[in-house]
């Protein structure tokens, strides 16, 4: 059904997240509801299950349109209040409570959505993703077909003068990336939108692909056309079962309608699109190896003196867009190139999209403008740390980006100045950690993950990750010594310098990064035999300080070995030989009064 303009639409977040959650439930209790209680008679309803609305944190969403009414972790039971108070007072209950601690009812008024941009995710939690109609309604394939009474070289200006730059992580511009490719007559010539998402904590192209897969079909369209080419791939992860199933339900679509096929909208022009599933390789997502995976082959990457938009795919010319670039090209089209310039800063136009994760007290799916300060990000729209605790870093840019600490918190974010202090804005994954994280930890997490992936052709990446993942383990675990992390630096410049692509050039990130802003950690790992967060097992010894315990009793029902003893309103104590060092106690105490001391290894 295509909504009406005075259609009553409930909204019910239908994202992976929310689905995890019971939105697939609440969807159907909600339905089940506007039968029992009869008000389909007296109301024009539609419920609809859209992608992700965004605040994962406050899942399962229902938003209600025109009243524009958000809920926030709605159930079942909820379903029964929300039917009988449609066309009334909103619930209170279910409003989102603010820092004041007032309820604020519009999505405009929550803080998470306040300062946020929607471009790349327009369409985003407010239309069925499978409905074709509804994206048309939006103003979708008007941009195709502008494009389509352009020429190439028209539509490539256009794509250069909007200053887009590709938002997968290497921020290359797309424009001249498209030109490139235009620019060789040898055909077949093919365009491959990467939604091989895999970096810890990310899932901004997944819920793209989810809540709007027409709107990367119409920009895989327009570049097509761009650089005439008749035929593309979508490469998806293989995890993203449910974007798999929207973009070919969308495809199937978009082929009935004459979008795709051998004659787009009368036009004449060609157009083929179909899926490959990702290799399970997190390399995959680099450009030459994700092509070489297309073909049937390993994962590898190869050196790049010779570009994709020369020889790429099958050894032909090649445009690769990530999934959030090629969903920005409609806008571009629609609008006008100088409405998506006129956003972001001088060197980095548009918007990008994060997933923001970890100790944030909102976490979720945000875009904003290039150049918002991490401060904005974190406290504006997150909401800032969990129980208030005090922020200590913010990892940008996947397991290759770079820690970045409180001191730069109003650092702007955009492609080059994250470069300039260590990391990167790469895709958008963004993860926020408290005093509660040891960094030298997180090192360690993300070269041990790449150690995992890297696919072990070149020796720098192979070897190099193999040998800091020794060291850091030695670090974590007591047996660090003096120039160890002389020697982390100089296996990290290596590897910058030596390794074959962009995966190895960029894995030292985490561990440079975290050296340079939190050398004082490394130094009281190795030279004091401590932990400062309390997270390495063999450096960290609990203890309760007695003026600062009420015995509350909190810890102990919290402790999985029951090593903590005491009565109640008397001073607790931790038992070091049961204690395993898990933090729980320390993550229930009220009254901070769970702290560190060093072991000796």
């Amino acid at each position: 059904m295509t909504p009406t303009p005075d259609m009553t639409k409930i909204l019910v977040c239908c994202g992976t997240g929310c689905i995890a959650n019971g939105s697939l439930k609440v969807a159907r209790a909600i339905r089940d509801e506007i039968v029992a209680q009869g008000v389909a008679a007296t109301l024009d309803l539609l419920v609809e299950e859209t992608g992700c609305s965004g605040m994962c944190e406050g899942g399962p969403i229902v938003r209600i349109l025109p009243a524009d009414i958000m809920y926030y972790k709605v159930r079942e039971r909820g379903a029964k209040d929300i039917v009988a108070s449609l066309g009334g007072d909103p619930l209170k209950r279910l409003l989102f409570k603010d820092a004041r601690g007032e309820r604020v009812t519009a999505q405009s008024e929550n803080p998470f959505y306040a300062a946020q941009v929607k471009i790349a995710l327009r369409n985003v939690g407010l239309i069925d993703p499978l409905s074709i109609d509804e994206y048309v309604a939006r103003g979708g394939y008007e941009g195709l077909k502008r494009a389509l009474a352009m020429t190439p070289d028209e539509i490539i200006t256009e794509v250069e003068r909007s200053g887009v730059r590709g938002k997968g992580g290497a921020g290359f511009p797309t424009g001249r990336k498209w030109r490139t490719a235009a620019g060789y007559d040898n055909y077949p010539k093919y365009i491959v939108c990467n939604g091989d998402e895999g970096d810890p904590g990310a899932f901004m192209d997944g819920s793209t692909l989810e809540g709007d897969p027409h709107g990367v079909i119409e920009g895989m369209v327009i570049g097509a056309l761009a650089i005439q080419a008749e035929e593309g791939v979508f490469y998806i992860r293989d995890e993203y079962a449910l974007a798999r199933d929207h973009v070919q339900r969308a495809i199937e679509a978009a082929e009935r309608a004459g979008i795709l096929g051998d004659d787009i909208l009368g036009s004449g022009k060609r157009m083929k699109l179909s899926i490959v599933r990702g290799g399970g390789a997190f390399v995959c997502g680099e450009s030459t190896a994700l092509m070489a995976s297309i073909e049937g082959r390993v994962g590898e990457p190869r050196a790049k003196y010779i570009r994709s938009a020369e020889r790429g795919l099958f050894n032909q010319p090649t445009v690769l867009n990530n999934v959030e670039t090629l969903a920005t090209i409609p806008y571009i089209l629609k609008e006008g190139a100088d409405a998506f310039a006129s956003v972001g800063t001088e060197t980095s136009k548009g918007t990008k999209v994060f997933a923001m994760v970890g100790k944030v007290k909102h976490t979720g799916l945000v875009e904003v403008p290039m150049g918002t300060t991490l401060r904005t990000l974190i406290y504006d729209i997150g909401g800032g740390i969990i129980d208030d605790r005090p922020f200590k870093a913010v990892q940008t840019g996947g397991p290759s980006g770079g820690c970045i600490p409180d001191s730069l918190l109003d650092l702007p974010v955009d492609f080059d100045t994250l470069k300039k202090y260590g990391a990167m804005m790469g895709s958008g994954g963004m993860i926020v950690m408290d005093d509660y994280n040891c960094m030298v930890e997180v090192a360690r997490y993300y070269v041990n993950f790449l150690c995992e992936e890297s696919c072990g052709k070149c020796t720098p990446c192979r070897e190099g990750l193999r040998q800091m993942h020794a060291i850091l383990t030695d670090i974590c675990e007591g047996r660090g010594e003096q120039g160890d992390v002389e020697l982390l630096e100089r296996i990290g410049a290596t590897m910058q310098d030596a390794s074959l692509c962009a995966l190895g050039k960029s894995a030292a990130n985490p561990v440079l990064s975290t050296i340079k802003y939190f050398r004082n950690e490394y130094e009281a790992h190795i030279d004091e035999r401590r932990c400062p967060a309390g997270v390495c097992v063999k450096l960290t010894e609990f203890t309760i300080d007695p003026e600062a315990c009420t015995g509350c009793g909190a810890c102990l029902r919290a402790c999985p070995t029951e090593a903590i003893s005491g009565a109640v309103k008397e001073t607790h104590v931790i038992d070091s030989e049961k204690c395993i060092v898990c933090g729980s106690c320390r993550e229930v105490c009220r009254f901070n009064a769970v702290v560190t001391e060093g072991r000796r290894a």
